[in-house]
């Protein structure tokens, strides 16, 4: 059977009173929207609890399902010792599960638990159950790197694993909004933090699932959540389907936000097919940007596109600017996909002949050669956005107070380890934050003397 019942909760471990001691009071909508929650989880009575959580095992490029029979969980970490789970796994909808995504590109399985034990992303929700409802079994599932739709898909996997199996299954979508509403808060506030909470509620309560996975990434960091991706898995497994949403409390008094929500699906909506929005709104996008792209950047595309289809290196073209053929200087070709970094490389100072040399090599080089990254795959060239970035000459400082974050990237060296940070970055608000960064990819540890310099660039997009 279909899918019907599906929910949002949070999973602060002070709700629970044997943390709180008296503080979970302070957060009692927050308790009484989950004791309604799980009272008609009770009434529902499913065979199958699934529970998505930012806190299971996590991979940059794979969904992590929790393999073997049962798990153990408790609050150890929290410093209580009188609170424990126990749960039995659904292993017949993990191997159905497993096999469905295979079958539709989508990278997940059991590969890689790196923690049996039950995390209280999971063990919050099911406490909460345990209180009122027994006998189900458990699925539980963690997030991953990969970009909205992906999650969507999954969840959409998820979804024909249920119909494949019959279980009378819900979804519980565990996550936490902003940890940056309040300056006394544990992570301080953040601008972004209640905008997020805002625009976010509004999505739950109108069940607009598409808003999910359209949150700017740059936006959706500054507002630290942790919940988004488990609430876009939850809308793929309620793809095509006419939702009822009930919006039932929210709270940030401690500097964190915490919603509530169903969603019932009553029927079928073929305008609810969210990841084809969104993926035909993103190309849409992508053409103007192409559109616009200047003669760097067009370079930069070129170079890499030639090098994934073919594996040869692409030949200058005959009418770039002259600047680009008679001048030298380091240059930094990034990539991103989706708003997320998809690799960047680059050179402080020239190694080739011109700048335009320089964006050939470079580009090819961000796209295959970042370690941070698997190599960019012929599928994904659609996908990029890319920027260049042309280096000034450095100039050394003597001071952190010389730095502007907006407009100069900074050099470290420590002997023959030298770091680099480009100027105006999304996420980087301080010089501090800009030299930190630099010293760590230099590999450059605390306490060790380091020269810096400044310089500034000119970006290309």
């Amino acid at each position: 059977m279909p899918l019907s019942m599906a929910f949002i909760v949070p999973h602060p471990p002070i709700i629970l009173p044997e943390v709180g001691r008296g503080e979970e009071r302070k957060i009692q909508k927050t308790i009484d929207a989950y004791r309604e929650i799980a009272a008609r989880i009770a009434s529902y009575k499913p065979e199958t609890i699934i529970i998505t959580s930012p806190h299971a095992t996590l991979y940059a490029d794979y969904f992590h399902i929790s393999p073997g029979k049962r798990a153990h969980g408790d609050l150890r970490r929290f410093g209580v010792y009188n609170v424990s789970i126990e749960a039995e796994y659904d292993e017949d909808f993990v191997k159905e599960l497993s096999l469905i995504a295979e079958n539709e590109g989508i990278p997940a399985g059991t590969m890689g638990e790196r923690d049996k034990s039950i995390d209280h992303g999971t063990l919050i929700p099911l406490y909460f159950i345990n209180q009122v409802y027994s006998g189900y079994k458990t699925v539980r599932i963690g997030l991953s790197g990969l970009d909205p739709a992906e999650h969507y898909r999954f969840g959409r996997c998820i979804q024909k694993a249920i119909e494949k199996t019959g279980r009378r299954v819900v979804l519980v979508a565990s996550g936490d909004l902003s940890h940056r509403l309040k300056e006394d808060g544990p992570y301080g506030y953040m601008p972004e933090g209640p905008k997020f909470d805002k625009m976010v509620t509004d999505a739950m309560k109108t069940g607009d699932f598409l808003s999910f996975l359209t949150f700017d990434p740059s936006f959706i960091e500054a507002a630290a959540e942790c919940g988004l991706r488990s609430f876009i898995i939850m809308a793929g497994a309620l793809d095509g389907k006419l939702v009822k949403p009930e919006f039932l409390s929210y709270e940030g008094t401690f500097g964190v936000g915490y919603a509530v929500a169903v969603f019932e699906a009553v029927g079928e909506d073929k305008n609810r097919h969210f990841d084809k929005i969104y993926i035909e709104n993103e190309r849409e996008k992508l053409f103007a940007v192409k559109n616009n792209e200047d003669d760097y950047v067009r370079l930069a595309r070129l170079s890499l596109e030639t090098y994934v289809k073919t594996g040869k290196k692409a030949s200058l073209p005959g009418d770039l600017p002259a600047e680009m053929l008679n001048r030298r200087a380091g240059v930094f070709v990034s990539l991103k996909k989706h708003g997320r970094l998809r690799g960047c490389i680059g050179t402080i100072g020239p190694v080739t002949g011109c700048i335009a040399e320089e964006i050939l090599r470079n580009a090819i080089s961000a796209g295959t050669e970042d370690p941070r990254f698997f190599p960019v795959t012929e599928d994904e060239l659609p996908e990029l956005v890319y920027s260049v970035d042309v280096l000034a000459e450095p100039e050394k400082i003597e001071s952190i107070a010389q730095l502007d974050v907006k407009k100069y990237g900074v050099i470290v060296t420590s002997g023959y380890r030298r770091g680099l940070l480009l100027p105006n970055l999304d996420g980087v608000d301080t010089p501090e934050q800009q030299v930190s960064i630099a010293l760590q990819k230099a590999g450059i540890r605390p306490g060790e003397t380091y020269t810096m310099e400044r310089f500034e660039v000119v970006r290309h997009k």
